[in-house]
């Protein structure tokens, strides 16, 4: 599956496409787990996840203010019916998800520069790092609302087997963070992390937080700080935006996220001596001091 080479950004009226691999060059963006899917990071590999229930909470939430507040001012049979068609079938599937296994995640090994990506019944594919595509994708509408935006990071893999049938060559992983510069950020967490290391990339945020990291306990210390703006929007997030029963669900989840226990998978994710660590290939050395240049460039001429 070919696509347009890294760095390339085809824009349209209402679309806009930025190609951000194959070869995986700096975008020029800060690492930022803006979704939470970094789910576990040492010196040999990065797991990245893909499962967020906290998000369909938060969009769910306002909507389920919306209907209560609709019907409390004008107690109309329509407005329940509405509510529990717009509101209630969402609020099924995320109980139904409580109740599914969290998918597994998706291993990034730095040293032998290789991905393990699991497929269904037991199997899984190793793909070279440098064969991994990339792109953020960002498309906008236009209504009497005004001007709406969505948009996602989409990273695909290419089944190394040569004999596996068409229906089985391409995967692909999306994340709905809104394009543009928000989904090469997100991206930089693993291009920086196997191109420059862990310490180039966010912490996992995933699990249980200390209860000062906590949303209650962040607005608690913000207002023994005397940060009431900062704590006035905690609160604002909690109520309105759903984020509390998000963060509980979440971590309800994610607490302890799941493991490659494959044995041969557990046998590559070991830490290499670092004689043995792959190399980059020679044309993506000259890709990245290509592009490293031009950022340079850039910075100077701003």
């Amino acid at each position: 599956m070919s696509t347009p080479p890294a760095g390339t950004t085809n824009k349209w009226i209402f679309s806009r496409n930025d190609y951000l691999a194959p070869l995986p060059i700096p975008t020029g963006e800060k690492p930022s787990d803006v979704l939470n899917t970094i789910w576990r990071k040492n010196d040999a590999f990065l797991d990245i996840g893909s499962y967020s229930i906290g998000s369909a909470v938060m969009v769910i939430w306002p909507m389920v203010l919306l209907f209560a507040l609709l019907s409390y001012i004008t107690p109309d049979p329509l407005i329940w019916g509405g509510g529990l068609i717009f509101v209630g079938i969402p609020i099924l599937l995320v109980i139904q998800g409580l109740f599914l296994d969290v998918p597994l995640p998706i291993r990034f090994n730095r040293q032998r520069r290789e991905v393990c990506i699991p497929q269904e019944g037991g199997k899984y594919w190793i793909v070279p790092w440098e064969s991994v595509t990339a792109a953020a994708t960002q498309h906008s509408s236009v209504s009497q609302a005004g001007k709406a935006t969505m948009g996602l990071l989409v990273i695909g893999f290419e089944n190394p087997d040569p004999q596996e049938s068409e229906d089985n060559r391409h995967f692909s992983l999306s994340f709905n963070c809104g394009g543009g510069t928000t989904a090469m950020a997100l991206w930089e967490c693993i291009r920086s992390y196997m191109e420059i290391g862990p310490d180039a990339v966010p912490d996992s945020r995933v699990g249980i937080a200390p209860y000062e990291e906590t949303q209650i306990g962040s607005i608690i210390t913000d207002l023994r700080k005397g940060d009431i703006l900062t704590a006035l929007w905690g609160i604002f997030c909690i109520t309105i935006l759903g984020t509390y029963l998000a963060e509980k669900l979440q971590d309800l989840k994610l607490s302890h996220p799941p493991e490659l226990t494959y044995p041969a998978i557990v046998e590559w994710s070991k830490p290499l001596p670092p004689e043995q660590w792959a190399k980059r290939s020679p044309e993506l050395e000259a890709a990245i001091a290509k592009r490293e240049a031009e950022l340079k460039t850039s910075a100077q001429a701003a």
